[in-house]
């Protein structure tokens, strides 16, 4: 018996000893990884020297090939070291850095004949990595084994959603500690007891399906993808990569809003020539129906109206926005449109709706009709008439297109080549594959797209810059029948998760917060008027919209103005202060456009249930200027329940050196321009 045990040990020992390890550091040297062959391939992250990933496992199980696991050893790798500046065609910053180390490592199983590479990628604000397999038969996933051990887990906060729920993304936001957290989306965002910031998420997610995290022991999340309908994972030829695992890492809070690690895992643009695709601000005949005053079906309150829409269009113009979105136009909307979606037409409009002049319109007045195209989740239905859609909207001068796919989780509607109804979720491979499908069919017609309840954002807009934005959280529309609605902290929260992913159209901009009468027990915005306007600037879209009514907009010109100076395209952001649910403040230069000299400013700062006075350095500015700050800023008597509309409205020169102290109600917020003298 001790033969035996010596033997083993020495066993052990021997295996140990042919161990490899890799590893690849960021370039400030504050980020490494590490990747083993030991007992089973596994990697783990540490940051200023310490871990924040323990040893976390790599690998697959597939339907029918041997799976991904032991036996695999390190039998190659290689570095490269990457500097270099890119720019984007919109977005929140014009230029971007890309600067990283990045290690290829190939795993190799002798005996099985069977190898992969991991390729990883090491950023100052984070990590990527992901898997590139080359098989010569067609492989399907059933399973992949990435895990994320997270260090010191039992002290560490997690800020996350459900998934795999039937709401999609649009749930409210938990605060617990990390152990607590299921079944979560990503971005998953964390903070440990060193009060190092992390968050998991993935980029260019193409042809696969999404991850959403499954905590399994205590501490150890694994990757855990949205199946197709027939239960496996991913259907592969062999031949694929995976999109790339992320964490992002920072010494705060703050550190996670200013990182670009997700853009610069994507590819570059495909399209060529992108000049066509506009960011912009819009209105729409949308929140009428929310609250009850407009039908997105047929009848005497039918919103889609010619007459309706001429009338937005004509406010549209006066006020600078480039178009109105209309909802309800096409035939479909009629009865419980939210599981009729076979009925839907894409190119027949109701009676009351004349597209041609409506287009004749738009041109005559200098504002654009915005498409809409909703699914209902039927989406054969849609695929069957896609390109009809299209033609007719860039027929009549329509260049952007909010597309929709309401449904529960898991219940799309597809029709197979058998004639068979499947269901498949929003985030499976089929879906995933869709969803893209219909952004490059619209590039064609020059058309730029904005998808509600959507897969998650991983960046691909860099790829395919006419996708615009997304949905893909709880928006505004859940303040005006929302059960409860948004709470306060919801939105301080989206900074810090949901935005991570990249850009939202949350539709802000409700002045009236009392249609369904103010206090804390109806459904109604949880915010001051103030706090509407920062999230202009704190919720990043290239295309922003004035989700309230005209008239409501008319009754407060003061206010309205911030949404007509805000522009939606900048030249840089900074993320300056704040901490997760709690409060949030950015500022952003506008690009050099139309009404905007380069050198303008604008600023954005929101807070939770708790009010709070803040002092933001103006050394963001340039030096030797001189600004006008515009500040719309909460009064000195409001509060959200029962004074949202308490706003101060001042003027002020400032320069660099400046230091401004601000006042933010509870639910509030401060909204300011610095307009370059």
């Amino acid at each position: 018996m001790r033969l035996r045990y010596l033997s083993l040990c020495l066993a052990v020992l021997s295996a140990n000893a042919l161990a490899k390890t890799e590893q690849v550091r960021s370039p400030n040297g504050q980020i490494e990884v590490h990747i083993s062959d030991d007992n089973h391939p596994h990697y783990s992250v540490f940051f200023q020297g310490k871990p924040v990933i323990n040893e976390s496992k790599l690998g697959f199980d597939f339907q029918t090939a041997p799976s991904f696991r032991d036996g695999f050893e390190i039998v190659s790798s290689s570095q490269d070291n990457v500097s270099s500046t890119w720019q984007q065609p919109w977005g929140e910053e014009r230029e971007i850095t890309d600067n990283h180390h990045e290690l290829a490592v190939t795993f190799n199983n002798k005996a099985k004949q069977q190898a992969y590479t991991v390729r990883i990628r090491a950023f100052d604000d984070g990590i990527g990595f992901r898997y590139e397999v080359n098989n010569a038969k067609p492989l399907t996933v059933v399973r992949e084994l990435t895990e994320f051990s997270v260090a010191q887990s039992e002290k560490a906060t997690a800020w996350w959603i459900p998934a795999r729920g039937w709401n999609r993304y649009e749930y409210v936001y938990n605060t617990t500690p990390l152990q607590q957290a299921q079944l979560v989306h990503t971005p998953f965002t964390f903070k440990n007891a060193d009060n190092v910031h992390l968050s998991i998420h993935e980029a260019a997610l193409v042809d696969y399906a999404a991850m959403v995290l499954d905590q399994r022991r205590p501490g150890t999340f694994v990757s855990n993808l949205t199946p197709w309908s027939d239960g496996t994972a991913v259907k592969t030829n062999g031949q694929f990569k995976t999109p790339w695992r992320t964490i992002q890492i920072a010494k705060d809070a703050v550190g996670l809003l200013n990182s670009r690690l997700i853009l610069n895992l994507n590819e570059p643009n495909k399209l060529g020539d992108v000049s066509w695709v506009e960011p912009g601000k819009y209105v729409g005949i949308w929140w009428g129906m929310h609250i009850n005053k407009n039908t997105w079906g047929s009848g005497e309150k039918h919103g889609a109206t010619t007459a309706n829409t001429k009338h937005y269009l004509d406010f549209a113009a006066k006020n600078g926005f480039d178009g109105v979105l209309v909802e309800g136009w096409n035939i479909g909307w009629d009865g419980d449109w939210f599981f009729n979606g076979d009925v839907f037409s894409f190119s027949k409009p109701y009676d009351d709706f004349d597209i041609e002049a409506i287009a004749q319109y738009g041109k005559k007045v200098g504002a654009k009709l915005i498409g809409h195209h909703e699914t209902s989740g039927n989406v054969t239905n849609y695929r069957n008439q896609m390109t009809d859609a299209f033609e007719l909207y860039a027929k009549n001068n329509v260049s952007q297109v909010k597309t929709g796919y309401v449904a529960d989780g898991g219940n799309i509607k597809r029709i197979d080549a058998d004639g068979i109804a499947r269901y498949e979720w929003h985030d499976g491979q089929f879906m995933v594959n869709e969803y893209l499908d219909n952004v490059k069919l619209a590039a064609k017609y020059k058309i730029s797209i904005n998808i509600h309840e959507p897969i998650k954002d991983t960046g691909l807009r860099r790829t395919y810059p006419n996708w615009l934005a997304r949905e893909g959280a709880r928006g505004q529309e859940f303040n005006a029948w929302g059960t409860p609605p948004n709470p306060p902290e919801h939105t301080t929260m989206l900074a810090y998760t949901r935005m991570l992913a990249g850009p939202m159209d949350f539709t802000p901009g409700i002045f009236d917060m009392s249609f369904n009468g103010l206090g804390d027990q109806t459904n109604r915005p949880q915010t001051t008027l103030a706090k509407q306007l920062a999230l202009y600037v704190v919720l990043y879209s290239p295309i922003q919209m004035a989700a309230d009514l005209p008239e409501n907009y008319e009754a407060r010109p003061d206010a309205f103005q911030f949404i007509k100076d805000v522009p939606t395209d900048w030249e840089k952001s900074i993320a300056l202060a704040g901490e997760v649910g709690d409060y949030v403040v950015y500022a952003r230069k506008a690009k050099k456009h139309k009404q905007y000299s380069g050198n303008d400013w604008f600023l954005g700062a929101i807070t939770d249930e708790q009010a709070r006075d803040i002092e933001v350095k103006l050394d963001f500015l340039e030096a030797g200027k001189r600004f006008e700050a515009q500040i719309y800023q909460d009064g000195k008597d409001a509060e959200w329940k029962w004074k949202p509309y308490e706003l101060e409205v001042r003027k002020q020169i400032v320069t660099q050196q400046d230091t401004l102290s601000l006042h933010l109600a509870t639910s509030g917020g401060v909204a300011i321009r610095f307009k370059a003298l």
